[in-house]
């Protein structure tokens, strides 16, 4: 590796310990704690078994999406794409199994058709220059004009029989335990060695600090943002998988949904700087159970869908603009004494 390569390694990894992020972590994470204790306390049913094994659940398929945009966030990047992209490629690999093709084929032709959609956005974002806000909206659009033309014209995809264990990934239990939540400490915990102790999570928080810094010191910048949105898609189509087989069906309706939005408020409101650079696995894990208690508890409070929203919107809005505030992108808006 180049010196300038280690010297650029060097000045971001302090970036990536930003004692703002792990205070706000720290914060999140007492607020989770008071918000379910007094939920335990008020809301009839909240701790009853199957209540908390269906927030498991959900904070879980959650969890994992909003692993793979933490990571698409701290290089500075986002990706609006997953939710579609997740949809579509577990909808098709559903419809290939139900249509004779062996599982292991099934689900290749799956994992290719996710890392094809990532690699494009990667593609449109590191060569063509389009920002990946609009990069990875329009791509998304196009996946999900696809996916209706070709591979479903329903509103759901019901999971076939013939998908064999895979069927346990969202529906299996370990000790009464879904096996989804086992799957999201697991991918927690890999991502987090994979940001913190090899190259190419470095070179992320290097990419996010300061792109063209990153480029003049020899990362290949481009390639690698090519690479990272494709196993981005691939995540999103491991977490569609556990969330279609826990309920036996995929939903195509949930592109319509907030689930987008709800990504990265779990990952904004955490801690992670949409500036880039900053930001790690512990904030996507306070983030992910702060908005799953929330959301569980509001859900039994029989608010309606509306009210929900709107409450979850304004969390966002609050937590774009504290992350605006403390990690701006352009140095001249940090600088103080301005008018």
């Amino acid at each position: 590796m180049t010196p300038g390569i280690e010297m650029k390694i060097a000045a971001v990894e302090p970036a990536a310990k930003c004692k703002f992020e792990l205070s706000q972590a720290t914060i999140v994470a007492f607020l989770t704690g008071i918000l379910f204790v007094v939920f335990s306390i008020l809301l009839n049913g909240f701790l009853t078994p199957s209540n908390l094994l269906a927030l498991i659940r959900n904070v879980a398929v959650l969890g994992i999406l909003g692993i793979g945009m933490t990571t698409v966030v701290i290089g500075r990047g986002i990706d609006l794409s997953m939710v579609p992209v997740m949809a579509v490629s577990v909808a098709l690999f559903f419809v290939l199994v139900e249509n004779q093709i062996p599982m292991p084929i099934a689900i290749l032709l799956g994992a290719c058709v996710a890392l094809l959609c990532g690699a494009m956005n990667g593609v449109l974002i590191a060569y063509v220059e389009i920002p990946p806000l609009f990069a990875t909206l329009a791509l998304g659009t196009v996946v999900l004009g696809l996916g209706q033309y070709f591979v479903f014209s329903s509103a759901s995809v019901t999971a076939p029989k013939e998908i064999g264990w895979i069927a346990s990934l969202g529906s299996g239990r370990i000790a009464g335990v879904p096996v989804s939540i086992f799957l999201f400490i697991a991918l927690a915990a890999i991502v987090h060695l994979f940001l913190k102790y090899t190259y190419f999570g470095r070179f992320l928080f290097a990419i996010g600090d300061n792109p063209n810094a990153a480029r003049n010191g020899g990362l290949p910048v481009r390639p690698l943002i090519v690479v990272h949105y494709a196993l981005v898609a691939l995540l999103a189509l491991f977490a569609g998988i556990i969330m279609a087989t826990a309920v036996n069906e995929m939903n195509t309706r949930i592109i319509y949904t907030t689930l987008p939005y709800d990504i990265i408020l779990v990952v904004v409101i955490g801690g992670v700087g949409l500036s880039g650079g900053k930001g790690g696995i512990h904030n996507v894990l306070v983030g992910t159970l702060l908005i799953g208690i929330l959301t569980n508890a509001m859900t039994i409070m029989d608010l309606s869908y509306t009210s929900q929203k709107l409450i979850q919107s304004m969390a966002l809005l609050l937590a774009i603009v504290i992350d605006g505030i403390v990690n701006p992108r352009d140095e001249q808006v940090s600088q103080q004494g301005d008018i």
